[in-house]
């Protein structure tokens, strides 16, 4: 594919979220929630976890802890016993106590909703924040870059790198605001289901021929579609 300037960059952008938006239209966030203060926790808990292992542990932590309080309140090694299958537990029990503190002592035991705000928080990070922002309170103020946002960013074509400031930065103006929350769903859910790291199904993908596979190894297909 050749190089492109920002406008046909912007045009194919256009074409990739119109085939992911058919190919994927239940495109959501995966961890289980059902208030802005369990999606702050679980989105702490799923660095480096993955999602399925952070709903089975939040299934029952969720029902021992049932606010800011009750987390800020509970002994420090009972939060990490807690949470100890989703790795990195020490470090992230005394995230989500400080985390729960903080909250109480200067927002009530509410989840803030501006992006200051939360990132201010213990454990929280701009991806983290715009999950919750996203997610909990429908507010779109960036891009969530993960792993498989990074991986499918640098396949398409669309950033370059890993550094995840500067990938957000670069999606931002390809992407209408209003789809900047379910564009991360989209290439989540295709990075998770189509295009996977090692041998991604290029020969079925729903975007294939608008895709430059930048990085991809082509000696496992049988034949590259002509474009």
């Amino acid at each position: 594919m050749p190089r492109e300037n920002t406008a046909a960059k912007q045009a194919r952008t256009i074409k990739i979220i119109a085939a992911l938006r058919r190919a994927y239209p239940n495109a959501h966030c995966e961890l289980n929630f059902s208030n802005p203060l369990e999606l702050l926790i679980a989105t702490i808990l799923s660095a480096q976890c993955t999602d399925k292992r952070v709903n089975m542990v939040t299934a029952e932590l969720f029902k021992k802890y049932r606010n800011a309080e009750d987390f800020a309140a509970a002994p420090l090694a009972e939060l990490e016993e807690a949470v100890k299958t989703t790795g990195f537990f020490r470090n992230k029990a005394k995230n989500i106590k400080s985390c729960c503190a903080a909250l109480m002592e200067k927002f009530s035991g509410e989840v803030p909703r501006t992006m200051d705000e939360l990132h201010a928080l213990a454990g929280v990070g701009r991806k983290t924040a715009n999950v919750v922002l996203g997610n909990a309170f429908g507010i779109n103020v960036g891009v969530v870059v993960d792993t498989h946002v990074t991986r499918l960013s640098n396949r398409l074509g669309l950033a370059k790198g890993t550094d995840a400031v500067k990938i957000e930065q670069e999606l931002m103006k390809l992407v209408s605001p209003e789809d900047w929350t379910l564009f991360s769903h989209w290439l989540i859910w295709h990075g998770r289901h189509r295009c996977v790291a090692r041998k991604p199904d290029c020969a079925n993908c729903e975007i294939q021929k608008i895709c430059p596979q930048i990085g991809v190894n082509t000696n496992h297909q049988e034949a590259r579609e002509p474009r």
